[in-house]
């Protein structure tokens, strides 16, 4: 399970989507995220059609990109079971307290459908870009927030960190699980409760490495004279080329045939 998760994840190949300006996709993620929320029933099927594109252009497997899919399961399951039972309705299934109406399975369907297309559009953008890169985009789109003294340096290193740390605490997480296991460690056996349990020899050690990691990477940047981004050049600065203008089209296009489809067709 823990080496399913690919958001943070890089997928090195050659394709037009690695060599797209990181801003392009930070942004076309975004746009994309928000048209999720303005689809109502058949607008997914634009959703889907632009997600199917983006993922055949990048080149990444697609049997690789749904295993982060996994991850979110039990997730995914608890909000359509919530939006199921508590959303009021027409009812169509009656026990007790327990109501399933119409509208809570259409709403259940579309949560579950968000949360999908999310985790895709989301984990596309990380296994598209290097953190380097990924780091630059953040830094650049929030440079004008510096006028109002937000430190748009560090925000995109503490993000790109975070993202970094993912994979690497995750193999961190196997490792131990494993090692435990072989000391007689049972992870998977007995109630809600015995498992909580288990997971306390688990919990220490992560914390320890997790903490052990954060200190040697602070020593490694005084080391390096690390002083914020006041002055810091880049070795590669970012441009803007034409295949990017050409995406920045598409995907304004995109956003402006789904709201029309929403205010027009009430899809």
């Amino acid at each position: 399970m823990l080496k399913d998760i690919t958001l943070g994840q890089y997928y090195p190949a050659e394709s037009i989507l690695h060599r797209m300006d990181p801003r392009v996709k930070i942004i076309g993620t975004l746009i994309y995220i928000v048209s999720l929320f303005v689809f109502r029933s058949w607008g997914f099927i634009l959703g889907t059609l632009f997600l199917a594109a983006v993922i055949l252009m990048s080149k990444i497997p697609f049997s690789y990109m749904i295993k982060g899919l996994k991850t979110i399961f039990i997730l995914m399951l608890f909000t359509m079971a919530l939006n199921t039972f508590l959303t009021p309705g027409e009812a169509i299934w009656s026990w007790k307290f327990l109501h399933i109406t119409k509208e809570g399975l259409s709403m259940a369907g579309k949560t579950g459908l968000r949360l999908v297309y999310l985790v895709l559009g989301a984990s596309l953008m990380t296994l598209t870009t290097t953190p380097t890169k990924l780091t630059d985009a953040i830094e650049k789109l929030l440079k004008p927030f510096r006028v109002i003294k937000v430190p748009a340096h560090e925000i995109a290193m503490m993000m790109s960190i975070a993202l970094r740390f993912i994979p690497i605490l995750m193999e961190e997480t196997d490792k131990i699980m494993k090692a435990q296991m072989a000391r007689g460690a049972d992870f998977e056996s007995g109630g809600i409760g015995k498992r909580i349990k288990a997971l306390v020899p688990l919990l220490v050690p992560l914390f320890v490495s997790a903490f052990r990691r954060a200190n040697d990477l602070a020593l490694a940047m005084e080391a390096r004279c690390y002083a914020g981004g006041d002055g810091r050049t880049q070795m590669k600065p970012l441009r803007y080329e034409g295949r990017d203008r050409i995406a920045y089209v598409v995907i304004w296009l995109y956003l402006g045939i789904a709201i029309a489809v929403r205010i027009l067709l009430h899809w």
